[in-house]
């Protein structure tokens, strides 16, 4: 299963995502973004998921990034 983290244009939409995330069984935190990626809020989700990524796409979500051997690789910008 592969690790994303998703930024969010809102400190509530992070929240509302973390919730999304948990009544769908998938696993996730809420957590500050990582220094080296941009964020209007500063709170970042930390997931797993195994589907196509665009299913996790809302209007809360700035950005996601899949995370790959330490390092951030973005695979969805608004």
């Amino acid at each position: 299963m592969k690790s994303y983290i998703a930024v969010f244009f809102t400190h509530s939409g992070a929240i509302k995502f973390n919730r999304k995330c948990k009544a769908n069984g998938i696993e996730c935190e809420l957590m500050p973004v990582p220094r080296e990626l941009s964020s209007n809020c500063g709170i970042g989700v930390k997931f797993k998921f195994h589907q196509d990524i665009m299913d996790m796409v809302d209007q809360e979500v700035e950005k996601i990034f899949i995370i790959e051997d330490g390092k951030y690789k973005l695979v969805y910008s608004e």
